[in-house]
């Protein structure tokens, strides 16, 4: 079985396409998605329109919940509070209704998925270290759950030869059976943060036990341009070739 793991895709089409490509090239059975369909960029209801006809299992994050009223977007910052509203607006009745729908967490048959947390998946918290992780890896029915939020690639947990120990690292491989449990942050699709403005996706392959967290460039300016048309806060267009 091979997994395509998605991170916060955030309304970006033209980096879900070369994420979905990616896939395909790879030969993946499933798609799946930690959630941050929309926000920020300018293509929401066609990036949903993907995941959609791709069947893929997606869980709710964070802009995805303020879209739809679930939770109040007063504590995101002007541009991204500003994005949200814009997003609603654009989203017919079938379309807010998908992101509604989406659970906060998801078991697969190989792994666990949430959008920032397991432990705590309603509050939307940051794990940005690995004293973030404790709870979550308590918690965790299985070895994997893939997570996003940060928009940073990253691994979190407890190997089996020292199980009591909790660490980070940002390895772009994890071989599945050294890990008593891993959290898996799949980086993001739409808008990376650490730096490098490549589009960030994974590839699950569970005969192998294998996970490949992958870095693919994409075009760029193509979304820039559509974010700016959008009448959308510039920011939001400037940080994509950021990678912040």
């Amino acid at each position: 079985m091979k997994y395509g793991i998605l991170g916060d895709i955030h309304a970006n089409l033209s980096a879900l396409e070369g994420a979905l490509a990616l896939f395909d090239q790879a030969g993946v059975d499933m798609v799946v998605s930690v959630g941050d369909v929309v926000g920020y960029g300018a293509a929401p209801r066609e990036c949903i329109h993907l995941l959609r006809q791709r069947d893929a299992r997606v869980v709710l994050g964070n802009h995805d919940a303020a879209v739809v009223g679930l939770i109040d977007s007063a504590a995101f910052n002007p541009a991204a509070a500003f994005a949200a509203r814009w997003t609603k607006d654009q989203l017919n009745d079938a379309e807010a209704h998908y992101l509604r729908q989406l659970p906060l967490v998801l078991h697969l048959d190989h792994a666990s998925v949430a959008h920032a947390t397991y432990a705590h998946p309603q509050h939307f918290d940051y794990m940005l270290d690995a004293t973030h992780a404790d709870e979550s890896l308590r918690h965790m029915p299985q070895t994997v759950c893939f997570i996003g939020h940060t928009h940073r690639p990253m691994l979190l947990g407890r190997l089996r030869d020292d199980p009591t120990r909790t660490f980070w690292t940002t390895d772009t491989h994890a071989h599945i059976d050294e890990w008593h449990r891993v959290l898996i942050n799949v980086g993001s699709v739409g808008q990376p943060r650490d730096d490098d403005p490549r589009a960030a996706a994974a590839i699950y392959d569970t005969t192998r036990e294998e996970v490949v967290l992958h870095r693919f460039a994409y075009d760029l300016e193509r979304e820039q341009h559509r974010i700016l048309r959008a009448g959308l806060p510039p920011i939001l267009a400037e940080r994509l070739a950021l990678g912040f």
